[in-house]
């Protein structure tokens, strides 16, 4: 018992110095859009807020969806950071056919698929998608972010997904705003890169 202490409190340092957001406890069980469309989901989708994460450090962040195969959606996620525009690709699919907004994610053949629930979406304008991992059965790591079809979203709009999170126990406190301005993100004369770093 002692030695998985020990080994939660590293694992929490860690995250802590990553600025990772974990809670203790089990994971929240929020509900998924209703409905979900995956057809509906697919193109491309700017990041507004996030909570932060590890794997992700840079501005301007998109993510791209497309059919890969029946029941495979294809993801492209891009960043901006230190001039270069850094992308990785992987996929998703549905765990469960009767709940179509739960999807898990995959980056790396030898790892395992990450959970990526559509909490909210009108395909059209914004998305509300929440992850979380649990470990030890002692804490979560959260996951969070907003997502647009446009670089921005209004003030009213963002208060009205906030909510979404919040009324579901989510906490979003430490949530942070993806810069998507033109002058930052104008990423053509930029050099790519083959995934994140």
């Amino acid at each position: 018992m002692q030695a998985l202490q020990v080994l939660s409190l590293t694992l929490l340092s860690v995250l802590a110095a990553n600025a990772q957001t974990f809670r203790p406890g089990k994971c929240p069980q929020p509900p998924v859009q209703a409905n979900f469309d995956t057809a509906r989901y697919l193109g491309k989708w700017y990041e507004i807020q996030k909570l932060p994460a590890i794997f992700q450090k840079g501005e301007c962040s998109t993510a791209t969806y497309s059919l890969k195969s029946p029941g495979v959606v294809g993801v492209l996620n891009r960043e901006l950071s230190n001039n270069t525009v850094n992308a990785i690709t992987g996929y998703a699919k549905v765990k469960d056919p009767s709940e179509p907004a739960k999807l898990e994610v995959t980056f790396f053949e030898d790892s395992s698929p990450g959970p990526y629930w559509v909490l909210s979406t009108d395909y059209e304008g914004h998305s509300v998608v929440y992850s979380c991992t649990e470990f030890l059965g002692a804490f979560h790591v959260d996951f969070a972010w907003i997502l647009s079809r446009e670089p921005t979203l209004s003030k009213e709009k963002l208060g009205e997904l906030y909510n979404v999170f919040t009324s579901n126990g989510i906490n979003i406190d430490v949530m942070t705003v993806t810069d998507q301005s033109k002058e930052l993100c104008n990423i053509n004369n930029l050099k790519l890169a083959s995934c994140f770093q």
